[in-house]
């Protein structure tokens, strides 16, 4: 009867000890981890930080925008004597798809480098 019950002195006596073996294999694990994150957030990171392969033209120059004036009136100005379809669709792209219809008097366009 006494026998079977709980024993003081031999309470912890059943707990498995953790060998070198498995902490190793632990940390391996851990490390492998952290490594393999590091990668995948290299690429993205390097290409925010680097910039792209190939550059692009940077155009200060600017058009205020006045009543009663188009995109092709623009382009006209701009490139007196040539065709502006080009200049329009450029001016377009290097305005964040620009509405042709939507200008406003006083809006500030980018000028696009090249058509």
């Amino acid at each position: 009867m006494f026998g079977r019950g709980f024993d003081a002195e031999r309470a912890f006596d059943k707990i498995p000890g953790v060998s070198r073996t498995r902490v190793r294999g632990r940390r391996l694990a851990v490390t492998m981890g952290l490594a393999l994150m590091a990668a995948a957030w290299a690429g993205p990171a390097a290409a925010a930080l680097g910039g792209g392969d190939r550059a692009e033209p940077v155009s200060r120059a600017t058009h205020l925008v006045r009543s009663g004036d188009t995109l092709w009136s623009i382009a006209r100005g701009i490139a007196p004597g040539s065709d502006p379809r080009p200049l329009v669709d450029a001016l377009v792209a290097a305005n964040g798809d620009l509405d042709p219809g939507a200008l406003v008097p006083g809006q500030v366009l980018v000028i696009p480098a090249a058509p």
